[in-house]
């Protein structure tokens, strides 16, 4: 293999051009769930949706290791980001996430 083939692609630098970073967030358009599926699939997504959530808010309170993240420390960050406190199988799945996502 020639050598030019291993040498990375030239990239456009984004220091030429302002990047906005403080934009607030807005959250995307809602759009309704489709229709006809199992009521377990229902559960589940919104199960995971609530997971990712909380993940995401333990993340930006400093937890980094799934095993810092106790159900009392999920729990309580769930009322802090305004969420109904998750259960059990719930808090299972954000250390997950915080485990996978490395």
């Amino acid at each position: 293999m020639p050598a030019a083939a291993l040498s990375p692609l030239p990239t456009q630098s984004t220091s030429k051009r302002a990047v906005l970073l403080d934009l607030p967030y807005e959250p995307v358009e809602k759009r309704p769930l489709p229709a006809g599926r199992p009521r377990e699939w229902y559960v589940m997504h919104n199960r995971r949706l609530k997971a990712m959530r909380l993940a995401i808010a333990l993340l930006d309170s400093g937890v980094y290791m799934p095993n810092q993240a106790r159900n009392e420390k999920i729990r309580s960050t769930a009322q802090l980001v305004g969420v109904h406190p998750p259960s059990d199988t719930t808090c299972h799945m954000v250390r997950a996430l915080m485990r996978y996502t490395r």
